[in-house]
């Protein structure tokens, strides 16, 4: 799929157990504004994955699409890199 202008993400798949659904972890990394320091800050985003095609711990980009469900806003939109231990 193809998309244009739209919102884009990497994270980590951490659970596949729905049908057609991919739970993905992104990081990222803030500045904090008084001290400077940098802090890790994470979200988790529900993503479409129509073939079921996302193994747990695989890297992935996701697009933002229309509402598909209360939770999910996202899409699957590669594989960036596989997990070692996928099947």
């Amino acid at each position: 799929m193809t998309y244009t202008n739209r919102k884009e993400k990497i994270g980590i798949v951490v659970s596949n157990k729905m049908d057609k659904t991919v739970t993905v972890l992104v990081r990222r990394r803030i500045k904090h504004s008084v001290y400077g320091k940098y802090i890790n800050r994470s979200r988790k985003f529900m993503a479409h994955d129509e073939n079921n095609t996302c193994h747990v711990g695989d890297t992935i980009s996701i697009v933002e699409i229309r509402p598909m469900s209360r939770n999910k806003r996202w899409s699957v939109q590669e594989i960036i890199d596989r997990a070692p231990d996928a099947k």
